[in-house]
């Protein structure tokens, strides 16, 4: 699977109120959580992000307490993958949980600046900016983790019974 878009850059510690602020926590539907997804963070992101684009952050993306609003209303928004230098356990498995992809490479965050055109092949692990010609290597996500993204989750993973 390979993801192309523009990159949304975000620097350290983005908390998962930060991703989605607490007072949409009683909110279910994730397109109504999309609408507020990063809306303090940058609030250009909310009115400019377009579907396919990649969020790319520093250490610890993720940190907070462990809802799974924030994976969900990120995919909703239709960010296709997040590239950061580590995330935060919880969000790491609620992430794939909810068949967001992500991967971790401290290059290639170093090397894409905001607004830059990255693409990422999530089987082999490249990631290569479009914008500036380089390529960077991420361990690739693992096959029986990408199947669960393939199919939009783990519930949706389960139910069409694979293993």
């Amino acid at each position: 699977m390979k993801c192309k878009g523009r990159a949304w850059k975000f620097g350290p510690n983005i908390n998962t109120d930060a991703i989605i602020p607490a007072r949409y926590l009683n909110v279910t539907d994730p397109e109504e959580l999309a609408q507020h997804c990063m809306e303090n963070e940058n609030p250009r992101f909310v009115k400019e992000v377009k579907e396919g684009d990649i969020i790319v952050a520093e250490t610890n993306f993720g940190c907070g307490s462990s809802r799974e609003h924030a994976p969900i209303a990120i995919k909703a928004k239709g960010i296709s993958c997040v590239i950061a230098k580590s995330f935060a356990r919880i969000f790491y498995r609620n992430a794939f949980n909810t068949g967001l992809a992500i991967i971790e490479s401290d290059e290639a965050v170093d090397g894409i600046r905001d607004g830059h055109e990255i693409e990422v092949d999530l089987l082999s692990g490249e990631i290569m900016n479009r914008t500036t010609g380089q390529s960077f290597k991420a361990n690739p996500i693992p096959p029986f983790m990408q199947k669960i993204i393939d199919d939009g989750g783990l519930m949706e993973h389960i139910a069409k019974g694979r293993s």
